[in-house]
């Protein structure tokens, strides 16, 4: 597979897993059996409203998910076998420092799923601990590498710069939620009401970037003055 991507993807993440459990349903781990198909239950949902906002017009080779294996293994392998874009996390959850999900045994997990994109999530602020800045890159540059030798899975990298503590009261909390999911689980909506919300949302999300996209070719001309020649001059 050849590096970069120079194409629209409209992603759809739900690749929770410490946050989602935690203020979603208020658990902490170790989940049992019965919890984990719960929190599974769920995503699927979120991947039924996915699917249909492609039915209702979302394009599809613009489309794609961000889901975790823990949660998602399902619907990781089902979006595979509809070819349907996928992201797959690497990073473990709830930790400020950037470490493998599964440690040393990382590889042979992107491996088994083999998602169009490899997705790390990592806080990194130039002028926090340098010492945990450095093991954080040596940890990407390694799976870099991995996937570059491999010439399997792109790489996505998503970037948090965390405030340090002199530039907190500067900062506004701002928390989101799948607030349909919520309702479905407090039994307010029923399931097909609550894959149509996400579907609704979704194709919203994605209109929203389309019509930006239109624009921009245009306003790009008109900046450049290449809007006002004449038909007869092309």
């Amino acid at each position: 597979m050849s590096r970069g991507y120079d194409r629209a993807l409209y992603i759809l993440p739900f690749d929770h897993r410490g946050s989602f459990q935690a203020k979603m349903f208020g658990w902490e781990s170790p989940l049992s059996a019965a919890q984990t198909a719960e929190i599974t239950r769920a995503k699927q949902v979120i991947y039924d409203g996915f699917k249909c906002a492609l039915i209702n017009g979302v394009a599809k080779e613009k489309a794609g998910i961000l889901v975790d294996e823990q949660f998602g293994a399902a619907i990781l392998r089902d979006a595979a076998s509809n070819n349907v874009t996928t992201a797959c996390p690497a990073e473990k959850s709830g930790q400020d420092e950037f470490d493998f999900e599964y440690g040393e045994d990382f590889a042979r997990h992107i491996e088994a799923f083999d998602p169009t994109f490899c997705k790390v999530l990592v806080r990194y602020n130039p002028r926090s601990d340098p010492v945990l800045n450095k093991r954080q890159a040596v940890r990407l540059k390694r799976l870099s590498e991995f996937l570059a030798a491999k010439n399997r899975s792109r790489f996505m990298f998503e970037l948090l710069v965390p405030a340090e503590k002199t530039q907190l009261e500067k900062l506004n909390g701002d928390k989101a939620t799948y607030d349909p999911l919520v309702a479905w689980r407090s039994k307010k909506v029923t399931r097909q009401q609550t894959v149509g919300a996400i579907a609704k949302r979704y194709r919203e999300f994605v209109d929203l970037f389309e019509r930006a996209n239109a624009r921009l070719p245009s306003e790009l001309s008109d900046r450049t003055g290449s809007g006002h020649h004449s038909s007869k001059e092309a």
